[in-house]
């Protein structure tokens, strides 16, 4: 662990550069054409909304 006293700053220049780079890639990323390419995709039906085990309003009791 010598080394880590030694070199500690090398590790914190690294990790300021990878979150740098991130930043960087998340800022070129373009929600709204993901936005439009999802407008054409329709969504899977779900049909186990049917057998749905949450009691209703209707039949809580109430005390």
């Amino acid at each position: 662990m010598e080394w880590l006293k030694d070199y500690w700053w090398i590790i914190v220049v690294i990790l300021i550069g990878i979150f740098i780079n991130t930043i960087k890639a998340l800022n070129r990323l373009s929600y709204k054409s993901y936005l439009e390419k999802k407008k054409g995709i329709k969504p899977i039906p779900y049909q186990d909304d049917d057998d749905d085990d949450w009691p209703s309003t209707k039949s809580t009791k109430k005390k």
